[in-house]
C-alpha cells in the first residue's frame, strides 16, 4: 500500500468520525442549520475521498509502462504506431476486415494487441461490468438456457407404483445488443509528432465514450439496439415463488419519494434475496443515495455504513459492498433508486467478437478518424437473483 493510499484511508476515517458524531446531533434534535450544513459538506468530503482512493487503487494496479512495454513488445508498439500514424501496416502482423457484413467496405480491425487495452480499462468506469457476468461470443445469435427448475418428487413404499413427476422447464434467453461506436479524430500535424502517445490517445477516447453509454445501457436501457438493463419491465412487491419469470421483485421505502429513514426496509429487501444469493451480493446505487444511506443505524446506535478501512476494499453498508453506479435512479416517487443483489448471477454482459477500427483520411480533410466499434449486448437472467427497493408508501 502505498503511503499516498494509506493517508487517503486515514482521512476518510477521520472524516467519517466527524460525520458520525454531526448525525447524531441532528437525531437528538440538537442540529442548527449550521451543523446541517456541515454534515453535506462531510458527506461531499466522503465521496471526494472515496473517488481518489478508487483513482489511486486503479492507477496502482496497472501495469507500468515498462512492464507494457515488455508485454506487448517494442517491435509491435512500433507497428502499431506506424499504422495509426500512416495507415501502413506491417504484413508480419494480423489485420481483420472491418465489418461483419461486407469484405468491400474498407479499413482494417484494431490490431490484436490493442484489444486488451480498450477491453480492461472499461472495467474501472462502467460499475455494472465489473460486477456482472461477462462472456466473449463470436456471434450475435448468442442465446442463454435457464433452468427454471420444477422437477417434481415424491415418496413411496418400497413396492408403490412411481408416477411420472414435473419436467424441469428450460428458456431461451437472447440478450439484445447493438453496436458501439467512437469517433475521435486527430489532424495529420498530430498523428505526425514523434512525442505524441497515439495508441494511449485512441484507448482514452474509445473506452470512455463506450463506458459512459455502457453504463446507462446496463442499468435503464430499453433493448433497442443496446443491451437491456437490469431495471426492466415492471416489478412487483410478490416474493420468488409466485412471482412470474423474468420481474424483479421490489421492496418499498415507507415513504412516498425518499429512501428509508428507518432500518425496516433494508433488512427485508436482504431477506429477500435468496441466501445463496447473498454471498455474493452488493448493493448498487449513486453517490446522492449513498449520502442518504450513510445516516443509518442500527438499534444498538451503530452506523451501518462503513468506509474502506483497506486498498482494493470497497466501502460497505449492512456488512455488503457498495458499488456506485451514477446511472441509477434518482430518489423520486414510484423510481428504484436501490438495488441489491448477486449481479454474477442476475445479468449477462455479451462481448459480441473483437472491437474494429477504420483509419478514414478522406472524409475530413485534414483530420484523421478513427472510427471504433463493437457489437455489446447484455440481460437480466435471473430475476430473482436481483432485488430493487421503491420509493413508494
Amino acid at each position: 500500500m502505498t503511503t499516498e493510499i494509506q493517508g487517503l484511508i486515514e482521512e476518510q476515517g477521520k472524516a467519517f468520525a466527524e460525520f458520525k458524531a454531526k448525525v447524531d446531533l441532528e437525531i437528538s434534535g440538537k442540529a442548527d442549520a449550521v451543523i446541517a450544513d456541515e454534515i453535506k459538506t462531510l458527506n461531499t468530503a466522503l465521496d471526494t475521498i472515496g473517488a481518489k482512493l478508487k483513482d489511486m487503487e486503479a492507477k496502482a494496479a496497472r501495469p507500468s509502462a515498462a512492464a507494457e512495454a515488455d508485454a506487448v513488445g517494442v517491435e509491435q508498439k512500433a507497428a502499431l504506431r506506424e499504422y495509426f500514424r500512416t495507415g501502413r501496416l506491417d504484413p508480419k502482423f494480423e489485420a481483420k476486415a472491418a465489418t461483419t457484413t461486407t469484405d468491400a467496405s474498407g479499413g482494417f480491425a484494431v490490431p490484436k494487441i490493442i484489444d486488451p487495452v480498450v477491453v480492461n480499462r472499461l472495467v474501472d468506469i462502467s460499475p455494472v461490468r465489473s460486477v456482472a457476468r461477462v462472456v466473449q461470443a463470436a456471434s450475435r445469435d448468442y442465446r442463454i438456457l435457464v433452468n427454471r427448475r420444477g422437477t417434481g418428487a415424491g415418496w413411496v413404499g418400497e413396492t408403490a407404483a412411481r408416477p411420472e413427476t414435473n419436467t424441469p422447464i428450460l428458456q431461451e434467453i437472447a440478450p439484445p445488443s447493438g453496436e458501439l461506436y467512437a469517433n475521435p479524430a486527430a489532424t495529420n500535424v498530430m498523428l505526425e509528432d514523434a512525442f505524441f502517445n497515439v495508441e494511449s490517445w485512441i484507448a482514452d477516447n474509445v473506452d470512455t465514450e463506450w463506458a459512459r453509454a455502457e453504463a446507462a445501457a446496463f442499468i435503464t436501457g430499453d433493448g433497442t439496439n443496446k443491451p437491456q438493463g437490469f431495471i426492466k419491465g415492471t416489478p412487483v412487491a410478490t416474493g420468488d415463488a409466485t412471482r412470474a419469470a423474468g420481474v424483479l421483485q421490489f421492496t418499498a421505502s415507507g415513504s412516498a419519494a425518499t429512501l428509508p429513514t428507518t432500518l425496516d426496509p433494508y433488512v427485508d429487501i436482504v431477506a429477500s434475496l435468496k441466501a445463496g444469493h447473498r454471498a455474493n451480493a452488493i448493493w448498487m446505487l449513486s453517490k446522492t443515495s449513498v449520502a442518504s444511506i450513510r445516516k443509518v443505524k442500527a438499534s444498538d446506535g451503530q452506523f451501518l455504513w462503513q468506509p474502506s478501512l483497506q486498498a482494493g476494499m470497497p466501502a460497505t453498508f449492512m456488512g455488503y459492498p457498495v458499488v456506485e453506479a451514477e446511472d441509477m435512479p434518482a430518489v423520486a416517487a414510484n423510481a428504484f433508486p436501490v438495488a441489491f443483489g448477486n449481479f454474477m448471477a442476475g445479468y449477462v454482459i455479451v462481448d459480441m467478437g473483437s472491437p474494429v477500427v477504420i483509419r478514414d483520411v478522406y472524409s475530413n480533410k485534414p483530420f484523421v478518424h478513427f472510427y471504433s466499434c463493437k457489437r455489446v449486448g447484455g440481460d437480466l437472467v435471473d430475476a430473482e437473483a436481483i432485488k430493487l427497493l421503491k420509493c413508494a408508501a
